[in-house]
């Protein structure tokens, strides 16, 4: 009755909850299985053998097919609703999360694993699946399993982008995802069985789709200057250039200033990255010309900003906040300008 008890666990309902319960059941019966065998070796208690050793085989098949089901689970996720401001997905956090619990079963699942290879034939370079387990002959195979259910999740997280009408804000999303991805790898037993490469090459693509972002959440603005910022041109040269990058800075810090990055590291990495694209560019130009608009009636609407206030609109971005309870406004902005004689 005792070792009849997991077989019927491992025939009940399947749910994702349940994998860790029958993980629990198999590795006891595993660990008590030299016990077993010592106190039941007569043949006459043969069949309370048998029934341990069928639990184990039952208990393995539940896991497997646990297992297969979250895959399918990730595969089949129908959510339409893109996640405001590019934040991280709660797919994202759910499977991660998952997995890092999966990992306070390794030894589990490398018996588990050891002769089910994958069904799919995974497009990953073998140094994805190298593992540090040296006393373990299944860490590879445990290894390339959790490679290949990440990767799985990271296809789902790209089908999801077409949920974005905005390209760089799809570029967000994928930065925000595939860091956290990467941070629960790295703070966890993860990290162990996926690698030192399969970390740095997966941060590589992090600044990737950051950079994306910039570019092509920036370009407008970046563009809306001359490539040489101090070189001599006409006075109506000068003022469509500053009213071009005042339409285009604007345009894109009222729509940004509600996305988000949630990391803090990643967060200031953009920002400085930003920084160091816009600010240079446009100071160079502002301090060469400004000085042709001090007289000018209606100022405010050529030179409209100081090179310090990029900066403190950039500082607003990536919190998740409305236009509303940013730190600084376009109007008070230019009416300090125009109180300095800017």
């Amino acid at each position: 009755m005792l070792f009849g008890f997991p077989e019927l666990v491992a025939k009940g309902k399947k749910t994702p909850e349940k994998m860790f319960k029958v993980m629990d059941l198999y590795d006891t019966v595993s660990e008590l299985w030299p016990e077993i065998e010592s106190i039941f070796s007569f043949e006459s208690t043969s069949a309370v053998r048998s029934a341990a050793a069928n639990s184990l085989v039952k208990l393995g098949d539940a896991i497997r097919l646990l297992l297969s089901d979250f895959e399918t689970a990730i595969q089949k996720d129908t959510s339409k609703t893109p996640v405001p401001g590019g934040g991280v997905h709660p797919l994202t956090r759910y499977v991660m999360n998952y997995i890092v619990f999966l990992c306070d079963y390794t030894g589990v699942l490398s018996d588990i694993v050891a002769d089910w290879p994958l069904s799919v034939h995974s497009p990953l370079p073998e140094s994805y699946f190298s593992s540090p387990i040296a006393d373990e002959s299944s860490a590879p195979a445990i290894s390339e399993r959790f490679a290949w259910i990440v990767l799985v999740l990271l296809c789902k997280l790209d089908s999801k982008v077409a949920l974005y009408k905005d390209v760089s804000l799809s570029y967000l999303f994928l930065a925000n995802n595939l860091n956290y991805v990467v941070s629960k790898v790295r703070n966890s037993k993860l990290k162990l069985l996926l690698g030192d490469d399969w970390l740095a090459k997966h941060e590589i693509m992090v600044s990737q789709y950051a950079a994306n972002y910039e570019r092509m959440g920036w370009s407008k603005a970046m563009s809306s200057l001359p490539t040489n910022p101090t070189i001599s041109i006409s006075i109506d040269t000068v003022e469509e250039h500053f009213k071009s990058f005042n339409s285009a800075f604007e345009e894109e810090y009222r729509k940004q200033v509600s996305w988000i990055i949630i990391d803090s590291k990643l967060r200031d990495e953009v920002k400085v990255s930003l920084a160091k694209k816009l600010v240079p560019a446009y100071r160079a130009f502002y301090e060469k010309y400004r000085g042709m608009f001090q007289r000018k009636v209606g100022v405010d609407s050529a030179v409209r900003f100081a090179p310090d206030d990029l900066d403190n609109y950039l500082s607003d971005l990536f919190y998740g906040a409305g236009v509303e309870g940013s730190s600084t406004s376009f109007s008070s902005a230019a009416s300090a300008r125009d109180q300095g004689g800017h």
